[in-house]
């Protein structure tokens, strides 16, 4: 249970890097030297020290251009190069000098050949360590010596290939695993959006009926109890439209938000005017401007001081829709406050209507007050127009 506590830690990431190649992967091989290894202790070589001391250089350098090769930066620097270089002149001057078990370093040249060596650069650079295989080991053994030859061409191949591919499949995990991180990122930028604009609206739209509703208990009972009902439906609605978020598959309509932005903004006292004309919208720009819809309209609701509240939704030549939310408040800024405008509330907006090709300002307006404004591409399907009646909602011809 120790060494499992101990071990949950460890990320995946670790376990995987070490089911793959590297350095390790490629030192059983050099088992194939132990024929001209038995030769030096048997004193079947001439000059034994001249023979250890160049299966020590070998060695040495067949570990160093391994254990550069799996990593691009060290594969492809200079004394990596240099050192698998050094390495060929080793092997062929032992392989020259002693033939026998001394030629199957060749193919030990291969495989760091094929680890250090990638495209294009592959073919040429094989195509000499093969033919200098090919001439040494037919020097000694005759034609037969050009098994060892192709040994060497195929072990060089075969171990750039493996390895090329070994690459890929790393580099393809790692992408995936960044988009699992960027998707999850999204996701959650996608839900803190949904649920400030749902909670912002509808609070905001729970405390003016509310006022409402206390204002006018003491003198009008049925017009209280009405302001009562919708906050129990907007309450029941919130609800909905929370779940929904949570699953990602709210998609309001246009109409319900500005009939929504109505009932807000009479029960807060401000007079609606809402117009509407230009082709029908496809069910993404209408959940989109109904997400500028609401979030203006709690902003005009909670801080503009206004009497009256104009949204306009005009078409422009079929391809772009225009939305503008335009109130007369004195507070001009007040309008949108500045924790909105650079923190999640429009500029959440912003980068929702960026993604879908549209744009989003907001300022004061050229009298006073305060204008939202939010444009975006449409598919025009025929001409609609229409104009929502104040405290209705309805279009009329």
């Amino acid at each position: 249970m120790a060494w499992l506590r101990r071990t949950r830690g460890t990320s995946c990431e670790t376990f995987r890097d070490e089911r793959s190649p590297n350095g390790f992967s490629l030192l059983p091989w050099l088992l194939m030297g132990m024929g001209a290894f038995s030769n030096l202790f048997q004193g079947e070589t001439p000059e034994p020290w001249i023979g250890g001391l160049g299966l020590l250089t070998f060695n040495s350098l067949y570990v160093y251009v391994s254990f550069r090769s799996f990593v691009k930066e060290t594969r492809e620097a200079t004394s990596t190069r240099v050192a698998l270089a050094l390495l060929g002149l080793v092997t062929g001057a032992l392989a020259l000098a002693y033939g026998g078990n001394w030629l199957l370093f060749f193919p030990l040249l291969g495989l760091a050949t094929g680890a250090a060596v990638r495209m294009p650069q592959l073919r040429p650079v094989g195509l000499v360590v093969g033919v200098l295989a090919g001439g040494v080991s037919v020097f000694h053994d005759g034609w037969g010596g050009l098994d060892i030859a192709y040994a060497t061409w195929i072990s060089t191949m075969v171990t750039a290939a493996i390895l090329s591919l070994s690459e890929a499949v790393r580099q393809l995990r790692t992408a995936r695993e960044e988009l699992a991180r960027r998707a999850v990122e999204e996701e959650r930028l996608r839900f803190s959006r949904d649920l400030h604009d749902l909670l912002g609206h509808t609070l905001s739209v729970i405390v003016v009926k509310s006022e409402a509703a206390r204002r006018l208990a003491a003198g009008d009972v049925a017009a209280a109890q009405a302001q009562l009902n919708d906050i129990e439906a907007v309450g029941r609605q919130a609800l909905t439209e929370i779940r929904e978020a949570v699953t990602g598959y709210r998609q309001g309509t246009l109409r319900d938000e500005l009939d929504r932005a109505v009932s807000a903004l009479r029960a807060a006292g401000i007079e609606p005017d809402v117009r509407r004309s230009g082709p029908p919208l496809v069910p993404q720009t209408e959940a989109l401007l109904g997400w500028v819809v609401r979030e203006a309209v709690t902003n005009v609701v909670r801080h503009s001081g206004a009497g009256r509240c104009e949204i306009v939704v005009a078409g422009s030549g079929g391809e772009r829709v225009r939305l503008t939310v335009t109130d007369d408040g004195g507070g001009g800024e007040l309008a949108v406050p500045p924790g909105a405008v650079g923190g999640t509330g429009l500029k959440g907006l912003r980068e929702r209507l960026s993604t879908a090709g549209g744009t989003l300002t907001a300022g004061r307006g050229p009298r006073q007050g305060f204008v939202v404004t939010a444009e975006l591409p449409v598919e025009a399907r025929g001409l609609v127009e229409e104009r929502v009646e104040v405290g209705v909602g309805s279009p009329v011809g």
